[in-house]
């Protein structure tokens, strides 16, 4: 994938990401209640599905949508799309 939108605001996101894992790690190491606990997991989860939705969309701009591409590389691209599209839904 070549990601070139917004590269430091993904990196961003995806340290912001890890610290909602490190702080649910944190969670169930100490004595955190299951409904806190399940919150912050539901948070992380919301957080990767907008990270994976940003992904999509640029993927679809740069390499299906965009002027200029042959018809084999868009539907190179959008095969490849389905198919994450397929395993992300699982």
């Amino acid at each position: 994938m070549h990601i070139v939108v917004d590269r430091q605001k993904l990196l961003d996101r995806v340290r912001r990401i890890a610290g909602q894992v490190g702080a649910v790690e944190k969670q169930l190491q100490g004595n955190a209640g299951c409904s806190e606990t399940l919150q912050l997991v539901a948070s992380v989860r919301g957080a990767v599905g907008s990270l994976m939705e940003e992904l999509i969309e640029q993927h679809m701009r740069e390499h299906v949508a965009r002027p200029g591409l042959t018809d084999e590389e868009r539907t190179e691209a959008s095969e490849e799309m389905l198919a994450l599209i397929r395993r992300y839904g699982k």
